[in-house]
């Protein structure tokens, strides 16, 4: 599934197409995603204004001049390309895993009169596990998708003492804990190994145990809370680096892989210097936990 940085490099990329532009019409090829569209999905956004582009953990969330909002989820396979009618095509976004190139996959066309000209936004998606839907901005918050999400990774609001606030008590393994949305909204697999190995935690340890008897964030916690923004900054900002650089040479984008540390790195040498450890992986709920034994005994 995408994670939050590649979901945060489309937004980028679609924003100057869509923002301030108009959806001409919609092509809707089937009546169902992961689920289904809703009513009248297609005439509903036609001839509407697109207000702001945003992003809400790993939610698409663009605000129209009614005071409606369309939401879409990439799920597990789904991309946007952008074809202008002048001819050529660009795909916003950088992920771990391609994505389709095939246009049988292509569900729905938006056709917009933005800044940029004329242009096709297509969606694309093989297993169909995205979704989309429309509604009211003043609903939005306590919508079911919505409401359990926790705090922004990206956001002022993410801080030792807030991270504390909700760890407080938790028994749970710490990986188990930040993979929580409840706790921190759009946090994935990747960026909680990296970010517990630049912290020196073990994925496996209590998650309270980061929070004193009075409630106070540990030095631990202090040091976790930096690492989770500073991964998500640089990985956002090399996406973003990434997607201008294909947009200004030949309007192609390839597939930018992070330079992790020990995510998917099993069996390679730790790289913190002095370790001379190997990373390993462990399962925990399901899910591969990339981990270096040594440098995260705490």
């Amino acid at each position: 599934m995408p994670e939050l940085p590649e979901v945060e490099t489309v937004r980028r990329g679609l924003a100057p197409v869509m923002e301030g532009g108009s959806i001409v019409r919609v092509e809707q090829r089937r009546g169902d995603l992961r689920f289904a569209f809703p009513p009248d999905f297609a005439a509903r956004l036609a001839g509407r204004q697109i207000i702001s582009l945003g992003r809400r953990a790993k939610y698409l969330v663009a605000d129209l001049d009614d005071g409606m909002v369309l939401v879409s989820h990439l799920g597990m396979s789904g991309s946007f390309r952008i074809e202008a009618d002048e001819g050529g095509s660009l795909k916003p976004g950088v992920f771990h895993h391609a994505r389709s190139k095939d246009d049988k996959h292509d569900h729905v066309v938006f056709h917009i009169d933005g800044p940029a000209g004329r242009a096709r936004i297509i969606y694309n998606d093989p297993r169909r596990f995205g979704y989309m839907d429309l509604m009211a901005r003043s609903t939005l918050a306590e919508h079911p998708w919505f409401r359990s999400l926790g705090v922004e990774p990206t956001g002022n609001s993410l801080d030792a003492h807030e991270l504390a606030r909700r760890l407080a008590g938790k028994t749970a393994p710490l990986k188990a804990a930040l993979l929580d949305q409840r706790i921190i909204a759009g946090l994935g697999n990747i960026y909680v190994c990296e970010a517990m190995w630049r912290a020196g935690l073990s994925p496996v340890k209590p998650a309270g145990r980061l929070v004193t008897r009075t409630g106070r964030p540990r030095r631990e916690l202090d040091v976790l809370t930096q690492a989770i923004r500073a991964v998500i900054e640089e990985a956002i900002a090399a996406g973003g680096s990434s997607l201008r650089d294909h947009i200004r040479t030949d309007g192609t984008l390839g597939y930018f892989q992070h330079g992790f540390s020990v995510y998917d790195r099993e069996g390679k040498a730790c790289p913190r210097p002095g370790c001379g450890d190997t990373v390993r992986r462990i399962v925990q709920s399901g899910r591969s936990t990339f981990h270096c034994p040594r440098c995260q005994k705490s």
